[in-house]
């Protein structure tokens, strides 16, 4: 397709080098890689991502979402992923484009666009899907604005505008209102969510957070489940495991020190986790991804 060529010879333009490459223009960050990486954990937050060359994989839950060229995601809530690219060359290395969904400009548009006709969908806070030529058009207008900042401020915007537009009016229209809605059942989970991630070191009570939402607990799980495709302990587990994980590769510190900051009580318990998460034990993981830093770039 002749406009993804042209997004990601835009985007290959402003990054020569692999990683995360933050633009002029706001909530915009351009995605580079020039090769395949092993699954690194992240978290994603309320954000589109638009491949447009190479693909990647990411895992929520037990779920597995598959990008490729002209495919986008979109997430609704702060979810723990891992991601990881799966194919990428020196040659033709991955290209991406992620835009955070400004709250106040989506809740505006949320009111002027009529949700699109068809059943619900369902409510997990994060899709794959194929891109359509509105959107791409869009994409790549914003883009080109790279090129042009005396026109950005003005036009920037506009374009930001239609992108949300495209995807309020498109097949993630209901899914998209579920960021700016604050009644119904995915709204409280939303809040669980957001609770989760501010407290996700300490011990809670399923119970507690249930009544603080205003659910049931079994409404609590099986509504959050249906959200993150997970359970809430789980979803505790992943970021108490990724923030060990970033802990002990930045700050270099040992596997039990990170145990006990992210709120584990047994070191065993958290390196078996650990393991079972990541593939290898705590030291093992931690010398691989220092030996092979081009292979641990954020997908």
């Amino acid at each position: 397709m002749e406009i993804l060529t042209e997004i990601a010879a835009v985007i290959a333009r402003h990054v020569s080098k692999d990683g995360f490459h933050a633009t002029p223009i706001e909530r915009v960050t351009l995605v580079r890689s020039s090769t395949v990486t092993m699954p690194m954990p992240n978290v994603y937050r309320p954000q589109l991502c638009l491949v447009a060359q190479g693909q990647k994989e990411v895992t929520l839950g037990d779920r597995v979402f598959r990008y490729a060229p002209g495919r986008y995601g979109v997430v609704t809530y702060d979810l723990p992923v891992t991601g990881h690219v799966v194919e990428a060359t020196p040659d033709k290395p991955y290209l991406c484009l992620y835009l955070d969904f400004d709250p106040v400009m989506l809740g505006d548009l949320a009111l002027r666009v009529p949700s699109p006709p068809g059943a619900p969908s369902p409510p997990i806070g994060k899709t794959v899907s194929d891109a359509g030529a509105g959107l791409l058009d869009a994409a790549l207008r914003l883009l080109r604005l790279l090129d042009d900042p005396a026109a950005l401020p003005v036009l920037g915007p506009l374009a930001e505008q239609e992108i949300l537009y495209r995807l309020l009016a498109g097949p993630d229209g209901a899914r998209m209102r579920h960021i700016t809605s604050s009644q119904g059942r995915v709204a409280q989970v939303g809040r669980a969510i957001a609770w989760i991630g501010k407290n996700f070191r300490e011990r809670f009570s399923i119970e507690r957070l249930a009544a603080d939402v205003g659910m049931s607990p079994s409404s609590l799980h099986e509504h959050f489940r249906a959200v993150t495709a997970m359970t809430p302990l789980q979803f505790q587990k992943q970021l108490r495991l990724q923030d060990a994980r970033s802990l002990m590769l930045v700050q270099d510190i040992d596997a039990t020190t990170a145990a006990f900051h992210v709120g584990y009580e047994s070191p065993s318990q958290f390196t078996r986790e650990y393991r079972r998460h990541f593939g290898e034990p705590p030291a093992r993981d931690i010398a691989r991804l220092r030996a092979s830093p081009g292979l641990a770039v954020v997908a």
